[in-house]
């Protein structure tokens, strides 16, 4: 037999449930209320768990409606990107977005994974009322793209969208992709991911310290604070040296 199969009864024996239960003193009242919180949380979790093992294990069900992936982190997400060295990402998806002196002027922990061709747009409007103009030049990978995104960026008086193509079939688009302000664009977008991977390693970004999604808003908001604080001082610095 499996050791999948030997596990599903053992946790359906092992299902915790609740019962009151009193204490003298108040502060031991008080524990008592707070794991009595944590055990309300967590059995439909345990419950959840064992529906989504038994539809795999017995039904070859990989596609569960609502699969938990963390017990203790309800809102885990898979994150595919399409990396070789790591196909499968456990955690939640973050946008950083980068103007000047590598500066973030915002961020968002979303909810579930929206389309990256989603978020083009919000982002210059987002730039706009943040900077009080839109950017000269919008750069980001080929996921962004859509004709319709490219036109209403135009329409919005950028004057050069960065995004590449790659499905592309004009020989009109692929030179246009190719001049030296569409690769130096992609070469500063490059170099925005090399920035964020830095910033995942100084203020740990790569792992949450902090429990739910408002914890994880926060330690990411904690880590764009830090990020920028030495990149507003390292661009006063310069300013003053020059």
């Amino acid at each position: 037999m499996s050791p999948f199969r030997e596990c599903v009864p053992m946790t359906a024996v092992g299902q915790m449930q609740t019962h009151a239960v009193q204490t003298s003193t108040a502060m031991g009242q008080l524990k008592l209320d707070r794991l009595r919180r944590q055990i309300d949380e967590m059995v439909p979790r345990v419950k959840q768990v064992m529906k989504q093992t038994r539809a795999r294990i017995y039904r070859g069900d990989t596609h569960f409606e609502g699969k938990l992936l963390s017990v203790f982190e309800p809102s885990t997400e898979v994150i595919r990107k399409g990396k070789a060295g790591k196909p499968n990402e456990f955690g939640k998806m973050v946008k950083l977005q980068e103007a000047e002196n590598q500066i973030v002027i915002d961020f968002e922990v979303y909810d579930k994974r929206p389309n990256d061709s989603d978020l083009l747009i919000p982002a210059i409007e987002l730039h706009q009322a943040a900077i009080g103009r839109v950017p000269h030049l919008v750069a980001a990978d080929a996921a962004f793209y859509s004709g319709k995104n490219e036109a209403v960026a135009k329409a919005k008086g950028v004057k050069r969208v960065c995004v590449p193509n790659r499905s592309t079939k004009s020989a009109e688009r692929r030179r246009e992709q190719k001049k030296r302000w569409f690769r130096n664009g992609q070469k500063w977008r490059t170099g925005c991911e090399g920035r964020i991977s830095v910033s995942k390693r100084r203020h740990g970004l790569n792992r949450c310290r902090y429990k739910g999604e408002d914890g994880m808003k926060r330690w990411v908001g904690l880590g764009v604070i830090s990020d920028n604080l030495i990149n507003i001082g390292r661009a006063i610095n310069e300013k003053s040296s020059n």
